[in-house]
């Protein structure tokens, strides 16, 4: 599914984002962006954080799905 995928990307990028913060103390999104509190990084952040909501889906879908070809 599109969304899925998309979703999986943006938490890929929200991850890369953190792991620099914590290795670098560098924050990616607002280098680019013009700061954390510009709203273009704000909308991002919101975008990431959503990603990462809707991947939980991902973790019980994958479970009932191999649950039903056993």
């Amino acid at each position: 599914m599109v969304i899925d995928k998309l979703a999986l990307i943006l938490a890929i990028i929200g991850a890369l984002n953190w792991g620099s913060i914590g290795l670098f103390g560098f924050d990616v999104v607002a280098f680019i962006c013009g700061g954390q509190m510009a709203i273009v990084s704000r909308i991002i952040y919101t975008l990431v954080g959503l990603a990462g909501l809707w991947c939980i889906s991902l973790l019980f879908r994958e479970n009932a799905a191999s649950e039903n070809t056993n």
